[in-house]
């Protein structure tokens, strides 16, 4: 069985990013920003509320404290430090959810933290770290240090596949700065061939092994909304 899950929340004051309200019924898992990529603390409560309504299970979706980059740059901190960060930024998130009586579901870095938590240990241990803290499986890509490193831990590992990503030939993702538009009958073709075959094509066409415990949509994506219903659409004999 696999679950759909979005990051999302992503808005800040006056200002909107994505159609949350028009996702939310397409999607099983909320990975919801936390204030330091995007986010504030009306939007956080604000997107709890969304996703109680709807059945909806909420993650932490933490970054580095980029919000001018919208957390899309890597930045250079000591483990110690971004652990503190992270534990920061979940404890915040975690307010919200006891507030409604709902559970922290699991923990989701977002953008270059998420990135190069896949290819460096050290990162990847210092999230663990806070991620220990609250008691929560993580979520990332398989075969890479984010399961060498997470799925060694008792709380679990949630492997993911992207729908509106690209991935290279090596099976690493292509984080971009800026979403591009995908094409919603191809995103859920793809997220089947994951879900049911275990395989991926990367941008020059190779086919890479893929695990996906969950398929992963973005509120940012241009024309998020339809690809999150075909997505939706296709996936129902495997949902969770």
């Amino acid at each position: 069985m696999v679950a759909i899950n979005c990051d999302m929340g992503e808005a800040y004051s006056i200002y909107r990013c994505g159609d949350d309200e028009g996702i939310m019924p397409y999607i099983t898992v909320a990975n919801v920003a936390c204030g330091f990529h995007a986010s504030d603390p009306v939007v956080m409560r604000a997107t709890v509320a969304l996703a109680e309504r709807h059945s909806v299970r909420v993650g932490a979706h933490p970054s580095f404290p980029d919000r001018d980059g919208f957390g899309r740059r890597e930045l250079k901190m000591d483990a110690d430090e971004l652990t503190a960060s992270v534990v920061y930024q979940v404890g915040a998130l975690a307010g919200f959810l006891r507030e409604r009586g709902m559970e922290l579901n699991h923990i989701k870095a977002h953008g270059a933290l998420y990135g190069l938590a896949a290819r460096d240990e050290a990162t990847a241990k210092a999230v663990g770290a806070a991620a220990d803290v609250f008691d929560v499986p993580l979520m990332g890509m398989a075969n890479t240090v984010h399961e060498r490193v997470w799925g060694a831990r008792a709380q679990g590992f949630i492997a993911e596949y992207y729908t509106d990503l690209d991935y290279r030939a090596d099976g690493s993702l292509i984080i971009t700065r800026e979403h591009v538009a995908y094409d919603p009958a191809a995103a859920a073709e793809g997220a089947v061939r994951a879900v049911r075959d275990g395989v991926a094509t990367s941008v020059d066409g190779t086919e890479i092994p893929m695990r996906a415990d969950c398929v992963c949509v973005h509120s940012d994506t241009p024309g998020a909304v339809d690809l999150a219903k075909a997505v939706h659409a296709a996936l129902q004999p495997y949902l969770s």
